[in-house]
């Protein structure tokens, strides 16, 4: 078992941009990124105008992405901690990179949500079981919640 969760993998900047293009959010609209790691995807989040919030479990990962993304102030939250238990209710995007056996427990999480409003999810590099995604590029797929 690990002591922080999923490995921690870096994602490569293309691939992040493309993410964010793939959600399509507009500034001032909320990212999520669950699981946050040091914090890439929340910098460039916040260069487009967006508000992002990561969650992350890794104490040194959380520090790191603190560091990398206190000149954002306000724009940017990292909480320290797991993202199973997180209010989605305000996101407008989601970002995940997560592991497949964990997969379909994010799919629940995704599923039970207290917003009715549209959510679009980005995975990077594994599928969501069950699940049709909308669009493919690369090692990502996007959803619709």
């Amino acid at each position: 078992m690990l002591p922080f969760g999923a490995p921690y993998l870096p994602t490569m900047k293309s691939q992040k941009e493309n993410a964010l293009d793939l959600l399509g959010l507009k500034p001032g609209q909320t990212l999520v990124d669950l699981g946050s790691g040091d914090g890439g995807i929340l910098v460039l989040a916040a260069e487009r105008g967006l508000k992002a919030v990561g969650y992350e479990i890794n104490p040194f990962l959380w520090l790191i992405s603190r560091l990398r993304t206190l000149r954002y102030g306000r724009r940017v939250k990292i909480k320290l901690r797991s993202f199973w238990g997180a209010d989605l209710s305000q996101a407008d995007g989601v970002f995940v990179f997560l592991i497949t056996h964990k997969m379909e427990q994010l799919d629940r999480l995704l599923s039970v949500r207290k917003s009715k409003k549209s959510l679009p999810v980005v995975s990077y590099a594994f599928k969501i079981p069950g699940k049709k995604h909308l669009k493919k590029s690369g090692a990502l797929f996007l959803y619709q919640y």
